[in-house]
C-alpha cells in the first residue's frame, strides 16, 4: 500500500521537473490535472524527457506499451502510473 508521502514524494518531482524543463509550464497555472500535451505544455519530444526522467529518478523501465496519452496525460496520471510501476516491480521482486 502506497503512503500519502510516497505520492507527495513522487508528485513533487514530477512537478519539479516539469517546471524546470518546460518553460510553457510556468506561463500557465500548473496543477495536478492540467492536460500536459493538449495544453502544449509538453511536446512529444517532451515525453521522451519525461520518460528518461521517471525511468532514472523512480528506477523503473518503462516499455513501448506504457507509452500511452492517458499514463502521460497530466501529473496526477503519472503519480498514478509510478505507482503502479512501482507496486509490479514489488511483485515481480517477490
Amino acid at each position: 500500500m502506497t503512503k500519502m508521502s510516497d505520492i507527495s514524494v513522487i508528485n513533487s518531482n514530477i512537478r519539479s521537473f516539469i517546471l524546470k524543463n518546460f518553460p510553457a509550464a510556468k506561463k500557465r497555472n500548473l496543477n495536478d490535472v492540467v492536460p500536459l500535451l493538449e495544453s502544449g505544455i509538453i511536446d512529444s519530444l517532451g515525453v521522451l524527457d519525461l520518460v528518461g526522467f521517471l525511468e532514472q529518478t523512480f528506477d523503473m523501465k518503462i516499455t513501448d506499451d506504457d507509452l500511452t496519452p492517458e499514463n502521460f496525460r497530466n501529473i496526477e496520471r503519472m503519480v498514478a502510473f509510478v505507482q503502479t510501476k512501482n507496486s509490479q516491480i514489488k511483485v515481480a521482486a517477490g
